[in-house]
């Protein structure tokens, strides 16, 4: 069964008073496929949920038992964007979408962006998630520079960040993107078709959610998570500037209050680990869903 649905479509209409209330912007557009046990796959940041094609088809195929969710967020790769916070609403549309569609407590899979998406959920909707696989995403994207730094540091950069985006003119702006996409993965097919996905997405809708991605620290919150946890993460792109092992730390340093979190590194991957090492991606996921 495969089929697309605006997220708030789906929900129950909420009767106030007698009175219809409006429902709010959808934040994300769902692709459902597979019969079975229900997972939900977010992409990252100006991505499309078309990220998880390959793992979709060993996850969620015509031969298996799982029932696969893929979210494309509002404002990325040509959906319609919202106005405000998109990843507070995101979280509590998601959190309605479970409720709404009796997942219980669904797998999640998220990608970097989609990856602090989880992690989020996971601690303020811990009764709604079940095992949790993040790839390459870390709690504190803006603390990976000084793991001590500072709430406010953390606002001051990210708003200096934002500032820097919102100048660009858009030339510029592309520039950026493609020179940030090459470091993130090696296929050149792959490169054309996330840039693609990144120039169809709203340019304030990106700079919004990269903003709050690097302002908010998740590293004590992750204390609260119950649900099992996997991370896969990568280094190979930043082997120039730290070795493995370094890397490695900072994922563990980050991780470190996440109770039994299982945090594994590939070899090869760069930050899309399912373009660049997927076998190797698949094998780990399907392992610790088994």
């Amino acid at each position: 069964m495969k089929k697309t649905i605006p997220a708030l479509t789906l929900l129950a209409s909420v009767l106030l008073a007698g009175a219809s209330q409006a429902a709010a912007p959808s934040a994300f557009t769902v692709n459902v496929t597979g019969q079975g046990q229900p997972i939900i796959l977010i992409p990252g940041l100006a991505s499309s949920g078309e990220v998880w094609q390959s793992t979709v088809a060993r996850l969620c195929g015509p031969q298996t038992t799982r029932q696969c969710h893929v979210l494309t967020l509002a404002g990325f790769a040509g959906v319609t964007p919202i106005a405000g916070d998109l990843l507070a609403q995101t979280e509590q549309q998601l959190s309605d979408y479970i409720v709404a569609q009796k997942l219980g407590q669904p797998a999640i899979i998220g990608h970097s962006l989609g990856g602090f998406l989880a992690l989020k959920l996971a601690i303020d909707h811990p009764q709604q998630t079940g095992k949790l696989i993040i790839v390459d995403s870390l709690p504190a994207l803006g603390a990976t520079q000084s793991s001590n730094i500072s709430k406010e540091q953390l606002q001051q950069s990210a708003k200096q960040m934002q500032d820097f985006m919102r100048s660009q003119d858009g030339a510029s702006f592309a520039a950026g993107q493609r020179h940030t996409v090459n470091t993130m993965v090696t296929a050149p097919a792959d490169v054309e078709r996330i840039m693609a996905w990144g120039q169809r997405s709203d340019k304030d809708t990106v700079i919004n959610a990269m903003g709050t991605l690097i302002a908010t620290d998740l590293r004590q919150g992750v204390a609260r998570i119950s649900s099992p946890t996997l991370v896969l993460g990568t280094w190979i792109a930043y082997k120039d500037f730290a070795p493995r092992s370094a890397i490695e730390q900072t994922f563990r340093s980050q991780y470190a209050q996440l109770p039994g979190v299982k945090i594994e590194m590939a070899d090869t991957a760069r930050h899309f680990i399912m373009y660049d090492q997927p076998d190797w991606m698949f094998e780990r996921i399907e392992q610790f869903l088994n």
